[in-house]
Order: C-alpha cells, then structure tokens, then sequence
C-alpha cells in the first residue's frame, strides 16, 4: 500500500515502513544513507560505493542534493540526500527491493514531488508517457535511464515549461553550419562496424531508407525548411534512423554514432564549460527509450530530445 499523509510520503512493503518528508519548496524529498539501505535492502559499503559514483560522475550535483542536518542525540550532523540521489542508487542498486521501488518511484513518488505545481490534466498525462516509457527500458541501460529521470522528473525546470506550453512548441535555434550527406553517413557507420566485426550484418542498407532519411531532415514546404534548427534535424535523425530501420543490423548503434557526428560537426555537442551535453549512459538511455517507444510517442520522443542538446547552459 503506498499513500500520503500530510506532508509525509509513506513507502511501505511486507518489512518496512519508510516515511520520507516532502520538500515542496524545491519539489524533492530527502533521506538519510540509513534509509536508503533500509529501502534497497543493501549493505552500508555499496549504498556509500553508489553515492560516491554518482557524485564523482557529475551524474547528480552535490552541491544542491545533499544536505546536513542535526539530530537530537548525536554530535555529528546526518547528511540526507534528495529524490535525485535516491532515484540513481535505486537505478544502480541489484535487490528485489530496488526493482519494486524504481516502479513505485516511477508511479507515484515523482508525483508526490511534484504537488503544488499547477499542471493540467493533458500536460501531466504527457509527463507520464515518459514514466510509462522509462518503465519498458532494459536494466543494462539503468544507469542512464536514472539520468534522464534525475535530468527531467524531479526538476521544476521542465514543469515550468509545460506550465507555459513552451516544451512542445519552443523552437530551438541554432543555425546548421554543416550538411550530412549519404557518404558521411556511410562513413560513421564503417567507423562504428569495425567495433563489431562478428555482427556481419551490421551497416548493411536496405534499399535506400538511409539516404531517404537524410534526405527527409533537410526537406522543405515553400522558402522554409521542415526542420530549419540543429536541434530538430538532429533529434528527427536520431528517431527516424532507430525507427525505420534503414539497416539491416546495428540501427541504435548507428544512429547515436551519426546523431553525435552531426551535433559535433555542428558544434553544438559541448556547453560553454566544455562539457559533452549529452554523457554516454543518457544517449545510450534514450537511443533505448526512443526505440521502446511507440510510434504515437513520436512528438514526445523528439521533443525530449531537443530539450536534451538545446542550449540552456
């Protein structure tokens, strides 16, 4: 049974009780290393392991997810640690118990998270498409998975976003400077083969989709191209090479190895820290999420994209 009472979220299962305060002011909740090995049923070292990574890893900042705080009875302050952080060592965690709170979390601990915010109906039920398709992700891609959650469920950033109705219409726009063409294209794939000689099928073209494909992202309706910005060309490859299938084996693989050439050549791969916007386990999280998802998700997979490679730093 999962509930709320007051300001309290209430995880509770056949052998504990975990009761987790609500942080409405900056829409997370907080729990001390204690109860996270209490919640995943795995010992001290691993949950200090799993902390330690995702904070070394810049996957979670520490700055703003970790908190001190004094208890009664004790000289030395607890350190608690938000939804964020909670939600990547559940996503790295291998326990029953993890598997059971990554779905309880996906259903219902973000939304307690997110109260308060004014949301419509038809803008929350788009919010939790992105659960439901998280939700069919494959475990070897967990910790990516748990970086597009800890990226885009828990912060107010994106709600803010929907609040305002720009998520889906905001176009992105940075200028392309560089044109993919079919022999790039070609090329990228030969690089990404030779990784996997035993895959004989790998990069083998059937008929002419790929070059259709490229072809598709720089179409035009009139003086104006369809997908005028980096970012949306860069997204619609990205989902019609993993979707259409163009190859004959070796499509995801292909497809984020061409999807990164582009915002390279584009130079729009790296913020203004020089940092890769996108890290290795989130593109290999959303190359997966974009091909689990369905075909009516289209809209909601490109814009997530987008948003993703946009330039908001």
């Amino acid at each position: 049974m999962n509930h709320k009472t007051g300001d309290i979220v209430i995880y509770t299962t056949p052998t504990t009780t975990l009761a987790l305060p609500i942080d409405a002011e900056n829409g997370t909740v907080w729990a001390s290393q204690a109860q996270i090995v209490e919640l995943f049923e795995i010992d001290v070292s691993r949950v200090s392991r799993h902390l330690s990574s995702i904070f070394k890893d810049g996957e979670v900042s520490k700055v703003s997810n970790l908190r001190k705080t004094q208890i009664a009875n004790s000289d030395k302050p607890v350190s608690l640690y938000s939804l964020d952080v909670i939600l990547a060592v559940g996503y790295r965690a291998r326990s029953s118990r993890a598997i059971e709170f990554r779905q309880w979390a996906s259903r219902v601990l973000s939304q307690y998270a997110l109260d308060g915010v004014a949301l419509n109906k038809q803008r929350l039920d788009e919010l939790g498409s992105i659960v439901q398709v998280l939700r069919r992700s494959d475990n070897e891609l967990v910790s990516g998975v748990a970086d597009v959650i800890a990226e885009y469920l828990p912060g107010l950033e994106l709600l803010r976003e929907y609040d305002e109705g720009q998520f889906q219409n905001t176009k992105y726009g940075t200028t392309p400077g560089w044109q993919l063409d079919l022999d790039q294209a070609r090329h990228v794939i030969a690089q990404v083969g030779s990784k996997f000689p035993q895959d004989r099928l790998f990069g083998i073209e059937r008929s002419e989709q790929l070059e259709g494909i490229i072809a598709a992202i720089y179409q035009g309706f009139g003086d104006s191209d369809v997908y005028p910005t980096v970012e949306e060309k860069a997204a619609n490859l990205l989902y019609f090479i993993i979707k259409d299938h163009p190859l004959s084996d070796g499509n995801k693989r292909s497809a984020a190895a061409i999807f990164v050439t582009f915002l390279e050549r584009n130079k729009i791969l790296f913020d203004n820290n020089g940092l890769q916007k996108i890290s290795n386990n989130a593109l290999a999280a959303i190359t997966l999420l974009v091909a689990t998802s369905d075909p009516r998700e289209k809209n909601l997979m490109v814009a997530l994209v987008m948003r993703m490679v946009s330039n908001n730093d």
